[in-house]
């Protein structure tokens, strides 16, 4: 068992509640954790969006354990590809889900300013019933959406989160094979945490 998974364990309880922090929505079925072992099925109530599934990743891969040299990712938004190199020499490749067309992932270099493991959105979740635990909004952005008194916000987990830019970073999320995120980078799950035990603060990371 990959015990790294069990400290995730208590967002399961919520994780059916949230697409991505970065996301457009969901249907009767969230996907946000299915890096994290797979789509868990919920009830929605009043949800308008419906997220397509997602599709098998026969790109992804990681052979760096081994390799030396300084770190450097490149993130290919036509390819929707994130790209690690130590040293140089290209270690390892993940799928992405970069910005969608109306929150688009600006090109440019940066550098990583922050690791968290553990991270959620502070911008990015879900509403809920407080009575009966049922979603009433699947796509909120709390500074836009004001909650009714009979709802509570739950904030969107963003794991293994690497910014960059701003608000915008790396991290686990939901691939639905298309550009579908807030501005982030969506990761599968164990790709996200490679990229992550393998930057440091400062590492450079390129968006073209």
């Amino acid at each position: 068992m990959n015990f790294n998974f069990l400290k995730y364990l208590p967002l399961l309880a919520v994780a059916p509640l949230f697409l991505n922090s970065c996301s457009i929505g969901g249907g009767e079925e969230s996907t946000y954790l299915t890096g994290l072992g797979g789509s868990i099925h919920h009830e929605v109530s009043g949800g308008p969006h419906h997220s397509p599934p997602a599709i098998p990743d026969d790109v992804s891969y990681w052979d760096g354990d081994s390799a030396q040299g300084s770190p450097l990712i490149k993130i290919n938004r036509a390819q929707q590809k994130a790209f690690f190199y130590k040293g140089g020499v290209l270690v390892g490749v993940s799928r992405i889900s970069s910005g969608n067309e109306d929150h688009g992932t600006p090109p440019g270099r940066y550098k990583i300013t922050e690791k968290d493991e553990d991270h959620v959105s502070s911008a990015y979740g879900v509403f809920k019933d407080r009575a009966t635990g049922m979603t009433t909004n699947d796509n909120v952005d709390i500074r836009k959406d004001k909650p009714k008194p009979s709802e509570i916000f739950y904030n969107a987990p963003m794991p293994n989160f690497m910014r960059f830019n701003g608000g915008i970073g790396m991290h686990t999320g939901f691939l639905p094979g298309y550009a579908a995120s807030h501005g982030c980078i969506r990761m599968p799950h164990h790709m996200s945490t490679k990229f992550f035990q393998n930057v440091q603060l400062g590492t450079p990371v390129v968006v073209e």
